[in-house]
């Protein structure tokens, strides 16, 4: 601990001047030592200086004493009293255990004992990688850590502290400009009316306790809270998927497959889910059945692409191929030249200037979302849905007994038009889903092969539109 002996005096070392207007009266500088007195003195024969109050003489660094002079301190002993609270489990703990007594802390040591709470200097700084002879010249910081880490429940209580050491500071004087500790500290006095201080630069090792921990209990609220969690996170890992297989890092067929296997389609009788296609589209629209709007306006709750029915194509195109079951004889389809006269008011939601108004929602539906020609003027739709032989050859195809008159029957020929027309348009439709013959398309059946009494169901939602209910006249 270097001591010196400074006096109060007035001292002419200062900032440059030339003029007592350079010099502030009470001023003071970081590099002056001293306040100004508003001078400006000669320093030497080439400048000037601001005149300053302060100690004399400067303090002038220098090196600390070898060997230090609290050496031995080494053998001095320290003991640690620490308190921990847990407040979440009311749970508070000493590191002097009751069962230590008297007798025990004046004897105990930490060689023999990790839970003696009375440390000595120098294997306190041995247990942090240092030595004290050393350390004690230039000072150091040395952290004493005390980690709990408990268990709190009945049958498995266990709850003790746990000391480490490490060097906190930076010890090497050649990598920082003040290594070590060190601090200064003054006591004043009087010598024959002289005020003097005595100035003391000491340096030395101080100890930081830093205390941290944990503890746990078993409880059934958070283990239920646990696995609740644990649950949210595959729900999350579930979304992810399904996000990813959405994206278009997968085709559509992909994500199609995925919907279709990932859950088990239950049909609802009190959701109607219609299905649309239109000709200027390739896809298809999920519709949900409304009772006000018109479905030409209702708009898609999905859309997914058009899956081809090929065994039906395959078939169709042999019999138009063969001619198998056709009557020659029998005249083409009559090219769909509507009376203006006869033809109602064009309905707001028609795009291709052949539907007809109709009472019921569902039924307004026209084969287009946008304008255009219709797709009853199409050559093949006289040839895929309006051919009389393709028609009978279809129905001796589902049913090879049935009779030539059975065949010949409007209500046959005109609904199996419409199943002719749904396998074209929509190919396989998808499950629990209900196709809709756009209205342009029912008139022209119905004018093609109409009922003689003049009446027609009208739209039933049916999802599978088998060969009987072509028979029996049901869609």
């Amino acid at each position: 601990m270097p001591r010196a002996v400074f006096i109060f005096q007035v001292l002419r070392i200062g900032r440059l001047c030339r003029t007592d207007k350079d010099c502030e009266r009470g001023a003071w500088d970081q590099q002056s030592h001293g306040i100004q007195t508003g001078s400006c003195v000669i320093s030497d024969v080439s400048k000037k200086t601001c005149e300053v109050s302060a100690w004399c003489p400067i303090e002038k660094r220098g090196n600390p004493p070898r060997p230090a002079l609290l050496a031995a301190a080494e053998n001095f002993t320290v003991l640690i009293k620490n308190n921990i609270r847990f407040p979440a489990f009311n749970f508070i703990r000493r590191n002097i255990l009751p069962t230590m007594n008297g007798a025990y802390l004046s004897s105990c040591q930490r060689v023999n004992d990790s839970l003696c709470p009375i440390f000595r200097l120098g294997d306190i700084v041995r247990e942090a990688g240092e030595k004290f002879s050393e350390m004690a010249v230039e000072g150091g910081v040395i952290g004493i850590l005390i980690k709990w880490d408990c268990n709190l429940d009945w049958l498995m209580q266990r709850c003790l502290p746990k000391y480490s050491f490490r060097r906190l500071d930076e010890k090497e004087s050649n990598r920082t400009l003040y290594p070590g500790l060190n601090f200064r500290y003054a006591k004043y006095n009087t010598v024959n009316g002289v005020e003097e201080r005595t100035l003391y630069k000491a340096f030395g090792i101080r100890f930081d306790v830093m205390v941290f921990g944990q503890a746990g209990k078993f409880s059934f609220i958070q283990l239920i809270i646990y696995i609740g969690s644990t649950l949210s996170y595959y729900a999350l890992t579930t979304m992810l998927i399904d996000w990813l297989i959405g994206t278009s890092c997968y085709s559509v067929e992909v994500g199609q497959n995925y919907s279709e296997k990932k859950v088990e389609a239950v049909q609802d009788k009190q959701k109607c889910i219609l299905c649309v296609s239109y000709i200027d589209e390739n896809n298809i629209r999920l519709v949900k059945r409304s009772q006000k709007k018109s479905l030409q306006d209702v708009k898609a709750a999905s859309v997914q692409p058009r899956k081809e029915d090929t065994g039906h194509l395959r078939a169709v195109l042999s019999l138009l191929q063969s001619g198998v079951g056709a009557n020659h004889d029998a005249q083409p389809p009559h090219e769909h030249k509507p009376d203006p006269k006869q033809k109602p008011c064009r309905p707001a939601w028609c795009k291709c200037d052949h539907c007809t108004p109709s009472s019921v929602p569902q039924e307004e539906l026209c084969c287009r979302q946008s304008a255009g020609p219709c797709i009853t003027s199409s050559p093949l739709f006289g040839q895929l849905v309006l051919s009389h032989s393709l028609l009978e050859a279809v129905l001796l195809y589902r049913d090879p007994l049935s009779s030539l008159a059975d065949r010949g029957q409007a209500a046959s020929l005109r609904h199996c038009a419409y199943r002719q027309y749904i396998s074209w348009r929509f190919g396989v439709p998808p499950n629990d889903t209900h196709p809709v013959i756009p209205s342009c398309c029912v008139w022209r059946v119905r004018e093609e092969y109409p009922s003689p009494d003049g009446q027609y169901s009208g739209f039933r939602p049916v999802r599978i539109v088998s060969m009987q209910a072509c028979t029996n006249g049901e869609l």
